[in-house]
């Protein structure tokens, strides 16, 4: 990446979710010059039409065919083309773009992701699943197309904005921070009747309701532990995860002689978009500063494995390798559909995807000539049915 130039084309795929609407806040507040070329919704037509309307893309775009005929009428007589469905989302992902947000969230978003990197586009990765279930083909395409992934989790851009590439050799740990979500303070049995509403209520963050959920179990973070270890090609026992209720400082880079590096910043979203847009320059806009008196004492504790078991699962699938990341990110998507439902308990969430490991074997799966996205797929459908047995035996 050089220097900033505007204007800058731009796509934001997930528009609609709580990253996308903060993209384009963001080019707003800034003031940025900026050519959208698509945007991208899964079902919420109405606020698609109402970005669209106001940001003027080439096409809009939404997964849930059956919301197509209401997009079309809400943008009538603007010229904007309309399009449904995933392959449209993936065919658009990348087309004429220079920079794309990738904010759709869950497995639906690793084919758009990938499209975008064989364009060879500035990725602002905001989707886990891209990573986790295709972390190193993901990397590989862009490199090899040009493009470059840059992290928009406050974790990962914390440790990219950190990381010296030239000292790599000496980093000792990297650290992630983590909120410890709702029930940091709760005893296990509290947790085990604790409701969905209760889960949701994220303590610093305004996110939606699946990356809701994955905080309160601390998922998030095993889930994050995976990405770090594939964007920054560190081993699994060279990750940590440290609890920081304070959401202050991000992440932590420690180094072999004895320094250890931090990013602080409020928690507000914008900021590390604001980064991986302008990188690796920096955008001036009126972002939330960060007054280290009032938010005074920084505090810090080791994660509770009894408490929090999705932390190990995933260090268990990063050191296994393979399919087995993919095959925990869909029990677990699964999972945490089900306790959403009210179909499950909370602390079943972490047992369904533990289970699911377990009864998993990637082994005779097809692997489709080795396309990533075609792998990826038939280990997640069989990791998803899996799953959905577990969870019908729990309920």
């Amino acid at each position: 990446m050089g220097p900033l130039s505007l204007p800058r084309r731009v796509s934001v795929l997930g528009s609609t979710g709580s990253v996308g609407v903060s993209t384009l806040d963001l080019f707003e507040q800034a003031g940025v010059e900026v050519e959208v070329v698509t945007l991208t919704a899964g079902r919420n037509a109405a606020r698609l039409a109402e970005q669209a309307l106001r940001w003027r893309p080439k096409v809009a775009v939404i997964e849930d065919e059956s919301r197509l005929e209401e997009l079309r009428e809400r943008l009538q007589g603007s010229g904007i083309e309309v399009a449904a469905g995933a392959a449209a989302v993936r065919d658009m992902a990348g087309a004429d773009a220079q920079w794309v947000m990738s904010a759709i969230v869950g497995f639906a978003g690793l084919a758009p992701t990938l499209a975008a990197a064989k364009a060879g586009a500035v990725i602002a990765l905001a989707n886990k699943e891209s990573l986790v279930c295709a972390g190193p083909s993901l990397l590989k395409t862009a490199k090899l197309a040009g493009g470059v992934v840059v992290p928009v989790d406050s974790e990962h851009s914390a440790i990219f904005q950190v990381l010296d590439p030239l000292a790599a050799a000496h980093v000792l740990r990297l650290i992630l921070t983590a909120s410890g979500g709702p029930f940091r303070t709760w005893s296990r049995e509290a947790m085990g009747a604790a409701t969905r509403e209760q889960a949701l209520a994220h303590p610093n963050w305004n996110m939606g309701a699946k990356i809701s959920i994955d905080s309160a179990t601390m998922m998030n973070k095993g889930l994050e532990m995976i990405e770090a270890a594939y964007l920054f090609s560190m081993p699994p026992e060279r990750v940590d995860v440290l609890v920081h209720p304070q959401s202050i400082i991000h992440s932590l880079v420690e180094y072999a002689d004895g320094s250890t590096l931090a990013q602080l910043g409020a928690p507000d979203m914008r900021t590390p978009i604001a980064c991986a847009f302008a990188w690796p320059d920096r955008l001036p806009w009126p972002a939330p500063k960060l007054d280290l008196v009032k938010s005074s004492p920084l505090t810090f504790e080791e994660p509770d494995p009894q408490r929090f078991p999705a932390l190990s699962i995933a260090k268990q699938a990063l050191a296994a390798g393979g399919r087995a990341p993919a095959a925990m990110n869909a029990a677990n998507e699964r999972a945490v559909s089900a306790f959403l439902d009210r179909r499950i308990g909370f602390l079943d969430i972490s047992s369904v995807v533990a289970e699911t490991l377990e009864r998993f074997d990637g082994a005779g799966l097809a692997g489709s000539g080795g396309d990533p996205v075609e792998m990826a797929q038939a280990t997640d459908t069989n990791a998803r049915r899996l799953a959905d047995d577990v969870v019908k035996e729990l309920a």
